[in-house]
């Protein structure tokens, strides 16, 4: 298992670095990264609704799809109207409060008896900001920091800080780091994913970006490390928060898609929940000229 999860995870990587190369092609429209958004909120969106529906909530996945997908399309809003900055939260904060207010009123407008309405609002507004807006701020990073950089960087932090954690928990696990929430994750994971996410944002800045970005002067390698290890810890806890939904619910996985892995939210959990501390290390850390 473990050499098929270090070969899938390097594959996926491989296939979602390409992909971003001839995406970068396009230009700031990004088609690519787009198609692959909605693609993916689509299918975390009905991930999330049957995980939330194993327990008592009955979200309904037709808001859920529709939020989440307009709310990570919204990035794209100022490529297609011109005059506003693309890459701007405002977009993606103002499709937010409007999927909010649609949440409220379908609940409204459905409304048949007491004890139920306000606990599946609820979950869908779970849904949605977990995936939709989660989903929607990691897209954002596309615009910043020149390109890809930013991106990427969160990718290749937060998978090779999956990587190290399910390395090291394997061969040195004992001690475990949150027995009632996370049986197989341990403390030797948790040195490993933050190890493996500062070792990969190092080759990152200092090898990757300098040969595909020339132009761009990167991080140095202390404040790439700091980048790394800080997307390490995030990334550990947004695989624990995703825990804490499933195994609330009772679930392993939160869908059977690929083997070892789960499905789109278990690959994607610790980068969602990284994307925020992402943005904004990269508003405040030198990295790379934004």
């Amino acid at each position: 298992m473990l050499r098929w999860r270090l070969l899938l995870s390097v594959i996926m990587i491989s296939a979602l670095i390409v992909g971003l190369y001839f995406d970068a092609w396009w230009g700031p429209a990004a088609p690519i990264l787009l198609l692959l958004g909605v693609v993916l909120a689509i299918r975390a969106s009905w991930e999330m609704v049957d995980l939330l529906r194993a327990g008592s909530l009955r979200p309904r996945l037709a808001i859920v799809t529709a939020c989440s997908v307009a709310i990570v399309a919204s990035n794209w809003i100022p490529a297609l109207i011109g005059g506003a900055k693309v890459g701007s939260l405002s977009p993606c904060s103002m499709a937010f409060v409007l999927s909010l207010l649609v949440m409220f009123v379908h609940a409204a407008l459905s409304y048949r008896q007491p004890g139920e309405s306000l606990q599946n609002l609820a979950a869908e507004v779970l849904a949605v900001s977990y995936i939709g807006l989660l989903l929607s701020l990691t897209a954002l990073l596309r615009w910043v920091g020149g390109g890809y950089i930013a991106l990427g960087s969160l990718i290749v932090a937060t998978k090779s800080g999956d990587i190290g954690a399910y390395t090291l928990g394997r061969l040195f696990g004992k001690r475990k780091l949150a027995p009632r929430l996370s049986p197989g994750k341990t403390w030797a994971g948790a040195y490993g994913a933050v190890l493996g996410a500062a070792a990969a944002s190092c080759v990152w800045f200092q090898l990757v970006v300098p040969y595909c970005f020339p132009s761009v002067q990167a991080a140095a390698a202390h404040w790439a490390i700091l980048y790394g290890a800080t997307i390490g810890i995030v990334g550990l806890l947004g695989d624990l928060c995703e825990s804490l939904i499933k195994r609330d619910v009772g679930r392993k996985d939160s869908a059977e898609l690929l083997p070892g892995f789960g499905g789109v939210l278990d690959i994607l959990d610790s980068i969602l929940f990284a994307a925020p501390v992402a943005y904004l290390l990269w508003l405040i850390l030198p990295l790379a000229p934004l």
